[in-house]
């Protein structure tokens, strides 16, 4: 039994909301808490009386809490599951008429008759008025393991294949959806809202649950996109590199620790309070400057040299520059920054690093990178170009400045960056000024085609299709929301697709809103609590950061 599923049995009619012209009251002031727990509240937030999700006659329930003068959490379960729906398993998707019939005669050819469901949203290089393909299929299922049995025997006959359920695909049906929602107020809130890494530094990761439980968080929920190692370490498809290795910008208690995937969005934290958050996108500008005034950029922050996760690095970066999802670009001439934020020892490889002083002085050189990081200074490691200029410009008792700055790309203002910054990765951006912003392709979904990697399938899979999701916005007076959809459990919650999730964040009051990482990082943790279930087998995934709501005393 799930948390969300347990937490309903044991309190049942306690917390039942009354909707009223959008206005959730709660009646729960006399209900005792748990031990370890702040007595709930009695509290009212401004929310819509629906969300929307499926057909307005849905059965929807809210149960609110308070977590914290300032923060609120509520629990939203709505619709059913539908008996329209079913299993079934998807060959492949075709997104011209010939990849569809070149599906279709391989499946007659190993004995099965195909059917075709259409895509739940268009090719975004193209026509609006026409879906991204056809999910090409085999079979209708009564339950999971049936489809499952049938996939192993599509496979001995030389068919590859994937399990689905027809309510994930994105396309209309009646749920169910399970979402959890932290609302903060700053103009309450007396702790601290700040990002947290994983272990305090970038290799490892930990689970939400784990992070909050070591800071004293009252409330957290899992970050922005990050490496898990599989041992592969050379460009192409997929994340690899540093395991927990922050795939976009991050800034830690106004410390820059990785550089951003240029022009897609973060979540940027200005007070302890979270009072003037705003949602941007973002690049980081990046360079090293010797006494004489020569300059050279700065390619990278805190990584393994020529790994460039989601691409969109500077530089002679390839096969490209531009953000480019689940895809990691290299680059031959690299000059990367390691800080003492890396951990005590630095990424190993060929090419030349110097050792930086606090002062920026250069205390060491070496024909190789690795070795101890600084603990008050800066580590410099060149690959190609970038190696042999620090071969002329780095010897022993020269003096280097290293500057960074973050940028809001679509102003090009400097964003301010204090002690008490904290900037989280994501994307797409889902919301600006209250519109719906979706650009796939800007933002690195986009089914572009490279050689090794599908991504048609891909952008069907994870912008498309409902999975579990995670993302943060900010309200029009400065409320910071936070949300987070189970999914991948059909017949409990079905997940939200991307669209789904930028019309949840519009609906919850959101102006301006970010995806997170979603899927099996998919995390809430309310008093040290974990909020509905996660996805992965295996349970709550270990993550690279989080951003974590504190109480005032909390370290």
């Amino acid at each position: 039994m799930s948390n969300r599923m347990a937490r309903r049995g044991m309190i049942g009619g306690a917390l039942a909301a009354c909707l009223v012209a959008g206005t959730i009251a709660t009646s729960v002031a006399d209900e005792p808490a748990a031990a370890d727990q702040p007595p709930v509240e009695r509290a009212a937030v401004r929310t819509p009386a629906r969300l929307p999700l499926g057909s307005a006659e849905l059965e929807e329930t809210r149960t609110p809490r308070t977590v914290a003068p300032g923060v609120t959490h509520i629990a939203i379960e709505r619709g059913r599951a539908s008996a329209d729906d079913f299993w079934t398993v998807t060959v492949g998707v075709g997104t011209t008429d010939e990849e569809v019939a070149e599906l279709e005669a391989r499946i007659r050819a190993a004995g099965y008759e195909p059917r075709l469901d259409p895509t739940a949203g268009p090719d975004p290089r193209g026509s609006e008025d026409r879906p991204l393909g056809m999910m090409v299929r085999v079979g209708r299922y009564a339950d999971q393991t049936a489809a499952n049995r049938a996939r192993s025997q599509m496979i001995s006959r030389g068919l590859t294949g994937v399990v689905h359920h027809t309510s994930e695909d994105g396309n209309p049906t009646t749920g169910p959806w399970s979402l959890d929602v932290l609302v903060v107020d700053p103009a309450r809130f007396t702790g601290r809202l700040r990002s947290e890494l994983a272990s305090g530094i970038v290799p490892g990761r930990e689970t939400t649950s784990e992070m909050a439980r070591r800071t004293g968080a009252l409330a957290g929920i899992n970050g922005g996109f990050f490496v898990i190692d599989s041992g592969r370490h050379t460009p192409g498809p997929g994340l690899t590199g540093t395991d927990g290795d922050l795939a976009g910008i991050s800034v830690v208690g106004g410390n820059l620790v990785s550089e951003a995937v240029n022009d897609r969005p973060g979540l940027v934290i200005q007070s302890d309070s979270g009072r003037g958050s705003s949602v941007r996108r973002l690049r980081t500008r990046l360079s090293v400057r010797t006494d004489d005034g020569i300059t050279r950029q700065v390619t990278g922050l805190n990584r393994q040299a020529g790994l460039i996760v989601n691409c969109g690095g500077v530089g002679t970066a390839t096969p490209f520059s531009i953000p480019f999802q689940e895809y990691t670009c290299g680059n031959d001439n690299e000059l990367l920054a390691i800080t003492p934020k890396f951990g005590a020892t630095a990424p190993e490889g060929a090419g030349y690093q110097a050792t930086l002083d606090a002062d920026g002085r250069v205390t060491a050189v070496q024909p190789s990178r690795g070795g101890a990081v600084p603990a008050q200074g800066t580590l410099l490691q060149g690959t190609g170009t970038g190696a042999q200029w620090l071969r002329v410009h780095a010897p022993v008792g020269a003096r280097l400045s290293v500057r960074s700055t973050v940028v809001d790309s679509d102003s090009g203002a400097r964003v301010p960056v204090t002690s008490k910054t904290s900037i989280i990765n994501g994307a797409p951006l889902l919301l600006r000024n209250g519109r719906t912003a979706l650009d796939p392709v800007r933002d690195g979904w986009g089914p572009v085609e490279i050689e090794g990697s599908d991504r048609e399938a891909l952008f069907n899979a994870w912008y498309l299709r409902r999975n579990p999701r995670t993302a943060a916005g900010v309200t029009k007076d400065g409320r910071i929301i936070l949300l987070t959809a189970d999914g991948r459990r059909p017949g409990y919650t079905v997940g939200l697709s991307t669209p789904e999730t930028a019309a949840v964040m519009r609906s919850l009051g959101a102006v301006n809103a970010l995806n997170l990482d979603g899927g099996g990082s998919t995390a809430m943790v309310v008093n040290n609590a974990l909020q509905g279930t996660p996805s992965d087998r295996t349970g709550e995934r270990s993550d690279g950061d989080a951003l974590m709501i504190l109480p005032k005393s909390a370290r």
